[in-house]
């Protein structure tokens, strides 16, 4: 990856769909407009505000193109507009869905929120409201919007849980008259939610057979009851933007013989960001899907990347698949390196328990996690690497995010080298995250790339020197 500059004025057509806060109703217009759009023929490249792997994963199948994640907070401000340019090449327009309410972020601040975001890329900015028993209220509350930060770039709002034809009128003369800024859409109380819902938020796509008839369905709300047309013309209407003069990645391949990194990807873990997988690639590798639940021959590999996901909900498969547990703990043993996030961190546990019901996981760590009602960490982190380890130079700062229910207890008498001070942010115990045992890497902490750009590189490297060490032992049985 290169430092861009920026040269090339380009005009896009791009809108960003933000909320007072969650559950205002973004994500539902963001979809809607995703699909509305693309099955009326237009390329649509969707963008998920901030580190989220099931919104994102939702937007891609509303879409039909891969989804792409913008965070001010994990991303510097040049890679971020490299990036944005990137996954916006010959596409007709974007969406971008914003996260949490309008302007919060990481801070009293508002640092690294949805109005920083919009300021950034220049993007016109269409806020969905939660209208219930409000009428001239609601003009107060986008009077306040409108002031709070000069420099917004709002193009209009849409109106959510409109209970009627009067409320809609009412709310829509009050916001238009006291405000000056045009309503786009009022949508009706829904009383079925179209969109299933889990404990971390949307559910995950792999496991969701009517996903297509479910965006269909919000398309057809989105189109009903908004000015879809309108909303267009403010996404055309955006400020022209200087495009980086240097692609985001480098557009040419290591030469030379690559190895071999497996991704875990079945219905239990799907958490991975696209542009992680194509930094691993442009490094050398050559990425085979392997699958956790299944038991299946495994081609020989010289790196392993395990990333999140819902082990919870898959636990009693992945503890009967008592060979894929050996085998991954074998490869542990063999130094092979491997990278793991989250439930992939789990997963290399010794047991996981599930409403009271614990599961023998792959025991690469003596440690023991539990599933939790509420959350148990959230947000940005930030952490200082204290340990050698193959992945992250020690002395470097990582800056990620972490969503877990989980937490964690160490077996009795058990030593575990963590390689993560954590400065911000939960992490498995006592502040501390990145628990190292040989090549292995197990966190809380998911990382990108972008904010990152090293790991890649890293990885290969590590899982290069791992191919050179058994290349110079005697043949002997794969694990």
């Amino acid at each position: 990856m290169n430092s861009p500059t920026t040269s090339e004025v380009v005009t896009l057509p791009r809108v960003i769909v933000s909320g007072l806060s969650g559950g205002a109703g973004k994500t539902l217009v963001s979809l809607g407009l995703c699909r509305a759009w693309a099955r009326a023929g237009s390329i649509v490249q969707p963008f998920k505000k901030g580190p989220d792997y099931i919104d994102a994963a939702w937007l891609a199948i509303a879409s039909r193109n891969p989804a792409t994640n913008l965070d001010p907070f994990l991303f510097p401000r040049t890679s971020l507009l490299s990036l944005f340019f990137h996954a916006s090449k010959g596409r007709d327009i974007a969406v971008i869905e914003g996260n949490r309410g309008l302007f919060d972020g990481k801070d009293e601040d508002g640092s690294a929120s949805t109005a920083e975001l919009a300021r950034q890329l220049r993007c016109p900015l269409v806020l969905v409201m939660d209208i219930t028993k409000m009428t001239r209220t609601a003009a107060a509350v986008v009077a306040g919007v409108k002031a709070f930060e000069k420099d917004l770039p709002l193009a209009g709002v849409i109106l959510n849980r409109v209970a009627g034809e009067r409320h809609k009128s009412l709310a829509t003369r009050c916001i238009e008259r006291d405000t000056g800024v045009p309503v786009l859409g009022a949508l009706p109380k829904i009383p079925d939610n179209p969109i299933p819902e889990r404990h971390m938020g949307l559910v995950g796509d792999r496991d969701l057979s009517s996903a297509e008839a479910i965006l269909d369905r919000l398309a057809d709300i989105v189109e009903e009851h908004c000015d879809v047309q309108r909303i267009r013309e403010a996404a055309e209407a955006a400020d022209p933007m200087e495009k980086p003069a240097e692609p985001f990645f480098l557009e040419s391949e290591p030469a030379g013989s690559k190895v071999r990194i497996g991704v875990v990807k079945d219905e239990a873990f799907w958490f991975y960001y696209p542009e992680n997988l194509k930094a691993l690639e442009l490094a050398g590798a050559r990425l085979v899907e392997v699958d956790l639940l299944r038991t299946a021959d495994w081609p020989d590999l010289h790196g392993l990347y395990i990333g999140g996901g819902f082990p919870e909900l898959k636990a009693q498969e992945l503890a009967s698949n008592n060979t894929i547990r050996q085998r991954v703990r074998a490869l542990a043993e063999m130094e092979l390196p491997i990278y793991a996030e989250c439930g992939g961190f789990m997963y290399l546990c010794r047991s996981l328990v599930v409403d009271g019901q614990e599961f023998p996981m792959a025991g690469v760590f003596p440690v023991r996690t539990e599933l939790c009602v509420k959350p148990q960490g959230l947000g940005y982190v930030e952490g200082t690497v204290v340990a050698a380890n193959p992945f992250h130079p020690e002395g470097s700062t990582i800056i990620g995010h972490e969503f877990h229910y989980s937490v964690c207890s160490a077996a009795d008498g058990s030593v575990l080298n963590f390689a993560l001070k954590m400065n911000r942010g939960q992490g498995i115990l006592a502040g501390l995250d990145g628990l190292v045992y040989k090549n292995t890497w197990a966190s809380y902490t998911h990382i990108h790339v972008v904010g990152e750009p090293q790991w890649a590189a890293r990885f290969v490297a590590a899982a290069i020197e791992y191919r050179r060490a058994i290349e110079r032992k005697p043949a002997g049985r794969s694990v």
